[in-house]
């Protein structure tokens, strides 16, 4: 029995979320759909992580166990069968012991924010039609690696047992008329990125002063952050693992 690593992309707008739900349409249910009339036999997938509805992944990762010969050539095909918004990139063979949850070392997430009407970005950034400062978002950012404990910007109902997180890169930067902010940790809790998100444009708006924003990620309180940031300006845009379980 051999593990794959099936490395995927998306646009999350059609779709309920990455994981598997009852009685709604998700990333893994059409690759799971694809795989199993490619190879004629049900093949159950493993997640990386969980993304919201609507949010979109330049890179994402499942993984798999099977007796099946998977090669190159065959992802032409399993594309073929795939809706236009899913891509399958590679399916690399790992390490018996390789999760693709677990074994991932850090991740890295891009939020998109645009201030003048662009159609084109409609899904795949928020229209934010506000003047913001942009030495105030980045020096909100810098603070944020300060901080371990971010219970402030983690939804409620969530199940992990501690909201401790390394972040070891966070700034924004400006690309293609978009303020983007970029982010990479260790691990993220449930709806952090966009209550960052949502968090430091008060205070690169003025709403807020750095130091309130220091507050409130102080508080350890989550009703003090900003969620209304919506979902799909957030792009996942890599998972990172250690080289050496790819075989």
């Amino acid at each position: 029995m051999q593990r794959y690593f099936l490395e995927l992309a998306y646009k999350g707008t059609r779709y309920s979320g990455f994981q598997v739900q009852e009685n709604a349409n998700t990333i893994q249910q059409e690759i799971e759909r694809a795989l199993e009339i490619f190879f004629k036999q049900k093949i159950s997938l493993t997640g990386s992580s969980r993304t919201d509805a609507g949010v979109h992944a330049l890179q994402n990762f499942f993984h798999f166990d099977t007796e099946l010969l998977i090669t190159d050539e065959q992802l032409y095909n399993i594309n073929a069968i795939l809706p236009g918004d899913i891509v399958v990139q590679s399916i690399r063979p790992v390490k018996t012991d390789a999760h693709c949850r677990f074994t991932a070392v850090s991740r890295s997430y891009r939020y998109y924010i645009y201030s003048k009407k662009d159609p084109f970005l409609q899904d795949r950034a928020w229209f934010y039609p506000f003047t913001v400062d942009m030495d105030i978002l980045n020096e909100a950012a810098a603070i944020i690696k300060d901080y371990q404990d971010f219970t402030s910007f983690s939804k409620r109902n969530t199940q992990v047992n501690n909201f401790q997180c390394s972040i070891t890169s966070s700034q924004w930067v400006i690309e293609n008329n978009c303020y983007v902010y970029e982010v990479r940790s260790n691990r993220f809790l449930r709806g952090m990125v966009r209550g960052l998100v949502g968090t430091m444009l008060k205070a690169g708006r003025k709403i807020i002063t750095i130091d309130q924003f220091k507050e409130i990620i102080e508080a350890k309180d989550c009703t003090k952050a900003d969620f209304k940031t919506p979902a799909h300006g957030l792009f996942l845009t890599a998972v990172h693992y250690p080289e050496d379980i790819f075989i």
